[in-house]
């Protein structure tokens, strides 16, 4: 049993409240009906628009490995080195920018910000078509990258706005799954459109960056064009479709969006104590009962900082968010297990096409990239069995280790055959076993994080640090050069191999963690009174000493200054309140 602030019983998990409370109880009452019919309309209705607009920034992404495969660089009178550096130069900013990207996506909402960069990175797509030097192709690669930073934390933090915590597991791998799913769809529309349009790849050209000009256009050119339009046509359709929290959802009912807003509120709002109750796990029945006797952490009824708005809308953020988010010290750990555990997606949403190259007999384009598309279908299943485990079961980092071990034997099995043609149908099913288990991680990570961060501008930017983890896309960039394709790239996979064993190890040690500092919190409160422990669990002001020590000196060297009012002011809205959320020693983390 995941226990956490947000969870309530089992049977509130599967039979959320409305907005009917008993007013004596505040119970909520649960109508079947209304529930079936709000959340088929979530997942029917928003779910999959969200999901299409990570299918045409995980296309962003790989298409470049696609085009390459149709001789992009030679082509455009470019080495094939430059590739790699264009890939490190997209993901150096895109990496960087994510906590800003986070920040600015909470800030103005998503609504109007992820439409916004979509439409000017989906027209900077289109315009590969004219690359003609290597600045040209750098300056495109650094402009998507700057713009594509913050999607994904700002989306996720988005969509966990309208599910209860573990509906959201599932949701989320539907959702995160659009990564290998829009490398299959990449595979196959490369494969159509290369069949459809061959075009000439046997030009010569002169000296690098001073290709011979043809007027035929080639196959990645329609590659790049095509994409570009779809992703310009699916923002403009954002800016319409997309409601800024669930009570102003167009597509529900007046009594479904308060039904909706609800269900989210309660959710967030209640906790199973065990800390309090002296047992960390109960059975269905005495957890039902404990859960009608007491009320969770951060119930909005009792806590005047958490607020519905706060809860469920997607603008919001505050100088306390900030602080709180780039002082956990739980974030960073989760950062170096999460970069090195994704170094195999980025690098094969780049690098797959040429890594399959050699498994043909004849150097086709359209044939290579449609191989490329069954691995990712079995990335995509297995992440969805996964999640859904892991939202059944209410955890996640053992799901995480299990998808771990399948990208290990992957790995092993890659590395250890041979790399001879005759042996091309064994690694390519290595291939498949390894891909199978690339995707798990990430997401099962994301819904860890956003299960146990309560406060929507914290967990935004927690995200956004997260997002740091695309550090491995420039791994993988640096790893996967054009001196390891003789070989079969076994040096690189012998790298990954490497990383993703050391994240395993670090997988480990985080639930290790986790568990003392459960263990420790409950011994805190152990020697609390009932009222220390209720303050605390309401306010967060139970009896602790002054928390951000360094950020108090600060603090008050700026005052004594006398100069700087705003960043004075700044600094102090951001550590004179209460503990929040996970903050608070009653708190006690999901594992």
């Amino acid at each position: 049993m995941e226990q956490q602030y947000e969870l309530a019983s089992p049977a509130s998990q599967t039979r959320p409240p409305t907005m009917r409370a008993n007013e004596a109880s505040e119970t909520p009452h649960y109508d079947p009906a209304l529930h079936k019919r709000t959340l088929r309309k979530l997942d029917w209705l928003l779910l999959p628009f969200l999901a299409l607009l990570f299918l045409f920034n995980s296309l962003d992404k790989s298409n470049i490995g696609n085009a390459e495969s149709a001789h992009f660089t030679s082509d455009i009178g470019l080495h094939k080195q430059d590739l790699n550096t264009a890939v490190a130069l997209f993901f150096t900013f895109f990496v960087t920018l994510q906590p800003a990207g986070a920040a600015l996506g909470r800030k103005y909402g998503m609504v109007l910000w992820v439409p916004s960069c979509m439409l000017l990175w989906g027209i900077s797509t289109a315009l590969h078509v004219w690359v003609r030097a290597r600045w040209q192709l750098y300056t495109l690669r650094v402009l998507i990258g700057c713009l594509e930073a913050g999607f994904y934390p700002v989306t996720v933090s988005y969509l966990s706005l309208f599910y209860t915590r573990f509906e959201f597991g599932r949701r989320l791998s539907l959702f995160y799954g659009q990564s290998a799913v829009g490398g299959a769809l990449g595979g196959v529309i490369s494969y159509a459109v290369f069949r459809a349009f061959p075009g000439d790849i046997n030009r010569d050209h002169g000296e690098a960056g001073d290709p011979e000009v043809d007027t035929k256009w080639q196959s990645w050119q329609v590659l790049f064009l095509f994409e570009g339009v779809l992703t310009v046509i699916v923002a403009l359709l954002g800016y319409f479709w997309l409601p800024h929290s669930v009570d102003t959802a167009w597509f529900l009912t007046p009594e479904e969006r308060m039904y909706a807003l609800e269900r989210v509120v309660w959710d967030r709002g209640t906790q199973i104590e065990a800390t309090s109750s002296g047992q960390d796990d109960l059975d269905e029945a005495q957890e039902q009962e404990y859960n009608n006797e007491s009320r969770g952490l951060l119930n909005p009824s009792q806590s005047p900082t958490i607020t519905r708005r706060g809860v469920t809308d997607d603008r919001g953020l505050s100088p306390h968010d900030i602080v709180s988010a780039f002082l956990s010290p739980r974030i960073w750990h989760i950062l170096i297990c999460n970069i090195l555990s994704a170094i195999p997606v980025y690098a094969f949403q780049v690098f797959l096409p040429l890594v399959l190259a050699p498994f043909t007999k004849t150097p086709d384009p359209a044939l290579v990239n449609l191989l490329t598309a069954p691995p990712y279908i079995c990335g995509a299943i297995t992440l969805y069995l996964f999640a859904t485990y892991s939202d059944r079961h209410r955890i996640r980092i053992v799901p995480v280790l299990a998808g771990l071990a399948v990208l290990l034997v992957g790995l092993t099995l890659v590395v250890a055959l041979p790399t001879t043609k005759s042996w091309a149908i064994p690694r390519y099913i290595a291939l498949n076993v390894l891909l199978s288990g690339t995707f798990i991680a990430s997401p099962l990570t994301v819904a860890w994080i956003s299960g146990n961060t309560p406060l929507p501008g914290k967990r935004a930017l927690m995200l956004g640090i997260n997002g740091w983890g695309n550090l491995a896309g420039i791994l993988s960039a640096m790893l996967f050069r054009p001196k390891y394709a003789a070989s079969g790239y076994i040096i690189p996979f012998w790298w990954t191999l490497a990383c993703v064993g050391a994240a395993s190890a670090g997988y480990v040690l985080l639930l290790r963690n986790l568990m003392k500092e459960n263990e420790r919190r409950r011994e805190i409160l152990g020697k609390w009174d009932a009222e220390e422990v209720e303050k605390e669990r309401l306010e967060g002001r139970g009896p602790l000493g002054q928390e951000h020590k360094i950020l108090h000196w600060l603090l008050l060297r700026l005052k004594r200054i006398g100069k700087f009012d705003w960043a004075t002011q700044w600094l102090e809205e951001a550590i004179e309140g209460n503990r929040e959320g996970d903050e608070r020693i009653t708190f006690i983390y999901g594992l």
